[in-house]
């Protein structure tokens, strides 16, 4: 049995060969109904400049402050890693770390991740580790939660208006980009990159095709005749004849 090119249903567990999907369709399980997986563009130009683009707005979102508020002749601002140190100041030390993991340690590491795999694919070989990233991809995607972080300060920002002058700053402007990039990236599968690699394999194993140059090589050989052999060698042995008698 070939054990190649199968899936099997996430629901279910039933297991089917697994064609390649051509245009915007998705494969179904027949039994359950479920989604096994869809059909995604093969061209990781696309994704591999948008994963590189929201590293960028993610550092600028880090370096920056994300508001200001004025109360009172009264200034103050602050960056996401100082409200993460005013949280762990104030003994929610829980609160912090969840903070920190969601909104910069897992986004951070799939970003660092795709990229480390799109970039060598693109190139035309399979980085090492491919198989241990892209697991780790799947394992932090989902705790990834910028959007609620950003729903959570739009939310901060409409209730503080009434207390305070709020002015926003370059951070804010930089996590809602980040929000709308990391919706299109959450778009891509991941493991579309798992055929691609294995694409990618299958023609190193092949053997690479004649060229013209090769080609001229062997008829120029085979008109010059057999090569002579180097000084000091055994004459070539002739073949065995029978003797009659």
């Amino acid at each position: 049995m070939e054990h190649d090119n199968l899936i099997a249903c996430h629901e279910c567990d039933t297991l089917f060969s697994k064609p390649r999907l051509v245009g915007r369709t998705a494969a179904r399980c027949p039994r359950c109904g479920a989604t096994l997986y869809l059909a995604v563009s093969r061209k990781l130009d696309a994704i591999c400049a948008l994963t590189l683009a929201a590293l960028i707005t993610f550092v600028i979102a880090q370096g920056f402050p994300i508001v200001e508020l004025e109360t009172n002749g009264i200034t103050s601002q602050t960056t996401l890693f100082g409200a993460l140190v005013a949280l762990w100041g104030e003994d929610m030390q829980i609160v912090a770390v969840m903070v920190f993991c969601s909104t910069i340690l897992f986004p951070l590491t799939e970003l660092v991740a795709l990229l480390y795999l799109l970039v060598p694919l693109r190139a035309g070989y399979v980085p090492p580790y491919f198989n241990r990233v892209l697991r780790a991809i799947q394992f932090v995607r989902p705790w990834g939660m910028i959007e609620v972080f950003m729903l959570g300060v739009l939310v901060t920002l409409v209730k503080m208006v009434s207390l305070a002058r709020v002015i926003p700053e370059a951070a804010l402007f930089a996590f809602g980009a980040l929000t709308l990039m990391f919706a299109v990236v959450l778009t891509f599968d991941p493991r579309v990159l798992w055929d691609i690699a294995g694409e990618i394999d299958a023609r190193a194993d092949r053997p690479l095709p004649r060229t013209a140059a090769d080609s001229a090589a062997v008829a120029l050989g085979s008109l010059a005749g057999p090569a002579a052999p180097p000084e000091g060698s055994a004459p070539p042995s002739l073949p065995p004849t029978s003797r009659e008698g």
